[in-house]
């Protein structure tokens, strides 16, 4: 295969997972994933290896990435199949964020497999949002070990029946769960005609080219870290159940270009729900290593053979069953993004940013009866750390996730909440030659009285700057006048005021 060819197979598994988003967000019932785009697509080998991604959501492409190869391996599959999988400790990420899997066929052999994650703000959790503040698995909702959601194309009733009846709004599950089959069709459809025009050989030979391809390219990415070992130490602000300043440690090894990333030396996993399992805390990992790469290295498993890492069993990253995980995908990996970046940044202190955001500022809210019944989710961008040679960007989103912020015409047309503010909240960069970007401030208005869940971090550790720069200002969440904890699970009456202000990022290098 030349380089030309490469180039344009490369580009031909890309559109596969770009079609596949597509079709999912155009299908899709819920406000979560067709406005706020919280879904991610991929294809993978026939041993579940990654092979292309599309642009979609770091958290849940890199866990997709690490767990595939065993959810692949431990199943029988046919032509039509479908599994569908959400928990934690068998490839997932969170109890929200369900993913379907098919195998592609060609003349009766495997070829590989599209894989498609979505969350969903209503697994069955005990409050509204399923982004509960919790102690255990059990509390965030329904479980889903790898189970057959389709057979030869046949749904398998009981299946879709157990999950449905497990939520407030059957239909809407029921919609979203349509829209994840169809994406997985079209995938399907497409990958099996690439295969069958190449030639099934010339299909597996061509994802061997690039996986080697993206191999080298890590590899001359990697070799410019200099030689040695890093270290680095950040704290979770708390758990929710009142255990503060939880230590993040990693030691990240580097040896002419061959990675380990070292975890020892981290917290215990805690009562609350901000624990990991592994697979979340290796896409935080893959992400950070993968920023370092050229743009045009492939999104495959390639790219990813020269790093290892390793975390005690029953750490805060390295959770075990039945640990509560609903705040490990979006907060915690958040932080070992902070924690892998800090130690890089004693290797390449050019190179790497100050701390961003650092959380995801989650807020789950929704009412249960017959006047009112509805969920509803959203993360809240907020400020991104300064470089060396640039300010960091302000109200926005930043690495572990990359989702839309809802339109407030959305929200106000479909839920009984007013937005009354939605601004930059200036000046809470850190101060720097290069500035921190600012923060947001978003304020809901109830029309009508809600349960609501927060889920936040830097409200009591302030994003760090880099080279003298300032911290950015820590986020707070505020009912009317009253200040909230970070982890908080409430009921607002009608005419009551939540607002949020997300932190600011770090500034990088002296100030001025």
């Amino acid at each position: 295969m030349n380089a030309i060819e490469l180039s344009l197979f490369v580009s031909q598994l890309a559109a596969v997972c770009d079609e596949m988003g597509a079709v999912l967000r155009r299908a899709a019932f819920s406000t979560n994933i067709k406005d706020r785009l919280d879904y991610s697509c991929a294809v993978f080998d026939p041993q579940g290896e990654l092979c292309a991604q599309a642009a979609h959501i770091p958290v849940h492409l890199g866990s997709m990435a690490f767990a595939m190869r065993e959810l692949v391996s431990l199943q029988d599959w046919s032509a039509g199949d479908m599994v569908i999988v959400n928990d934690p400790y068998l490839g997932g990420t969170h109890l929200p964020d369900v993913t379907v899997i098919a195998p592609v066929f060609v003349h009766a052999s495997c070829i590989g497999f599209v894989a498609n994650r979505a969350h969903h703000a209503d697994i069955g959790a005990h409050t509204p949002g399923s982004m509960p503040v919790s102690s255990s698995l059990e509390e965030e909702g329904l479980v889903i070990a790898p189970t057959h959601l389709l057979r030869a194309g046949v749904e398998v009733a009981e299946v879709f029946q157990r999950i449905t009846d497990a939520t407030a709004n059957p239909a809407q599950m029921q919609g979203d769960l349509a829209a994840q089959i169809s994406a997985n069709q079209s995938g399907v459809r497409q990958l099996a005609g690439m295969a069958a025009t190449a030639g099934v050989n010339s299909y597996l030979a061509g994802l061997t080219a690039v996986n080697d391809y993206a191999a080298r390219l890590a590899q001359q990415a990697l070799e410019q870290i200099p030689n040695g070992s890093y270290s680095f130490q950040d704290v979770m602000d708390d758990d929710g159940m009142g255990q503060q300043d939880i230590a993040i440690a990693v030691t990240v090894h580097v040896c002419d270009g061959d990675i380990e990333v070292d975890f020892d030396g981290t917290a215990s996993q805690v009562a609350g729900n901000i624990n990991c399992p592994l697979s979340v805390a290796a896409a935080a990992v893959l992400y950070v290593f993968r920023c370092l790469m050229p743009a045009q290295t492939p999104a495959c498993a390639g790219s990813f053979r020269a790093i290892r890492l390793s975390a005690p069993q029953g750490c805060l990253v390295n959770a075990q069953r039945p640990a509560a995980v609903a705040a490990g995908n979006v907060e915690t990996s958040s932080r070992i993004v902070d924690a892998v970046m800090g130690a890089l940044a004693q290797a390449l202190p050019e190179q790497m940013p100050a701390a961003s955001q650092g959380t995801m500022n989650n807020l789950a809210m929704g009412a249960r009866g017959d006047a009112e019944c509805w969920d509803y989710y959203e993360t809240i961008g907020g400020g991104c750390g300064a470089g060396s040679q640039h300010d960091g960007l302000s109200a926005i989103q930043s690495h572990m996730t990359n989702t839309l912020n809802t339109p407030v015409e959305v929200l106000e047309l479909n839920f009984p909440v007013r937005v009354n503010r939605y601004q930059v909240r200036h000046d809470s960069g850190g101060a720097g030659r290069q500035r921190g970007g600012d923060g947001l401030i978003r304020e809901f208005h109830f029309l009508a009285p809600a349960s609501v869940t927060l889920l936040t971090e830097r409200r009591l550790h302030a994003p760090w700057g880099l080279a003298g720069g300032d911290s950015g200002a820590c986020g707070e969440n505020l009912l009317g006048a009253k200040r909230l904890p970070a982890k908080a699970s409430i009921r607002v009456a009608g005419g009551e005021c939540l607002t949020v202000y997300t932190p600011g990022g770090g500034g990088w290098g002296t100030p001025p």
